[in-house]
């Protein structure tokens, strides 16, 4: 097996734009409290309705962005949702557990091809919706829109990729300038992300997240006390949470991503002991065979985007987890027609 391993840019990057620097300062200095975060257009917010979502979705399922103004209240919506949910979000089975995206929407359609189409499928997603694909804008679009359709089916989970500095170095950042010709998207996205729930449990048993635990957690209440709403920071609790890897050796050491720790197999037993948890689920890094079961089935990797960067010739996979709690692996290859879709521009 392989995998590819992403490090976090040095803190000293600039921003791509000086917009985009603007936007940062300004979003990270209003974020200390959810109350003073919650904050979004009301007269948008209501006008996003079942009707409206059902035809928004159509279009999104054949790779159509969405205009400006319609992204915008979608966004709205969603973050009103999201401020419901909790750190750690509980799901319930039957469900489907899905890694990284990154933006490549047709193979997200193949998922949807194998695993089937919400809502007749429950899904849970483990970040990284965005960066290195041709469609982040249609894909990250599509998956909130389902998630303000079907609230109760689709659980959304932040990654590494979801955050302000590694989307203005991977693609979304400028993806978004590209096809809206101007930067507001992103912002609007990027806004919403920081309503991510950071994890999620399945039935008690199955905890769900984008990287690894963190030495600074050692129960899910800790995960619930902590504050969401904010950019990714470069360290503690929030920033291992979508950074940290599964290694071999025992403890825990120094990522050598530049974020985040890795942890060996002690770690990730008694995690699961204390917390009376059947096993990690986690994103975060790709495999060869789309998964990778470690820590004697303690922890399990799953990698959602097959051929990721249409270049590594990987398999995907995806974990389905029954009403009995057993867990099936399904692999996929990538779609088959990948068209030339991401050349679209939408100036609206």
């Amino acid at each position: 097996f392989f995998f590819l391993m992403i490090r976090r840019p040095p803190r000293s990057t600039q921003s791509r734009s000086s917009a985009a620097s603007d936007v940062y300062k300004r979003q990270v200095s209003t974020q200390s409290t959810w109350g003073y975060q919650f904050k979004f257009f009301k007269q948008m917010t209501n006008k996003v309705d079942v009707s409206n979502l059902d035809k928004q979705i159509e279009q999104l399922m054949a790779c159509k962005p969405l205009p400006e103004v319609e992204v915008r209240a979608l966004c709205d919506k969603a973050k009103e949702i999201l401020h419901q949910e909790s750190n750690v979000q509980p799901v319930r089975a039957p469900v489907t557990v899905c890694g990284d995206i990154h933006g490549q929407f047709h193979d997200l359609m193949e998922l949807f091809k194998i695993g089937g189409t919400p809502p007749e499928t429950n899904y849970l997603f483990m970040g990284d919706y965005v960066d290195r694909g041709y469609n982040s804008v249609e894909t990250v679009t599509l998956l909130v829109a389902l998630k303000v359709r079907y609230r109760d089916r689709i659980t959304l989970t932040r990654g590494n990729h979801e955050s302000r500095q590694i989307t203005q170095v991977y693609g979304f950042y400028d993806e978004c300038t590209r096809k809206y010709g101007n930067p507001n998207v992103w912002l609007y996205f990027t806004e919403l992300f920081d309503y991510l729930p950071l994890t999620a449990v399945v039935e008690g048993k199955f905890f769900c997240l984008h990287g690894g635990i963190s030495p600074s957690i050692d129960t899910l209440d800790q995960i619930r006390q902590l504050d969401r709403v904010q950019e990714v920071p470069h360290e503690g609790p929030m920033c291992d949470l979508l950074w940290s890897d599964p290694d071999e050796r025992s403890g825990w050491a120094i990522s050598p991503r530049g974020a985040g720790y890795v942890f060996g197999q002690d770690i990730s037993e008694q995690f699961n002991h204390t917390n009376n948890l059947q096993m990690i689920a986690r994103a975060h890094q790709l495999f060869k065979d789309g998964y990778m079961p470690t820590h004697s089935n303690n922890v399990v990797t799953i990698f959602s985007a097959p051929n990721y960067c249409y270049r590594c010739g990987n398999l995907a996979a995806i974990m389905e987890v029954d009403e009995q709690l057993r867990t099936q692996y399904i692999q996929f290859d990538p779609a088959p027609d990948q068209t030339l879709s991401h050349l679209s521009l939408i100036h609206i």
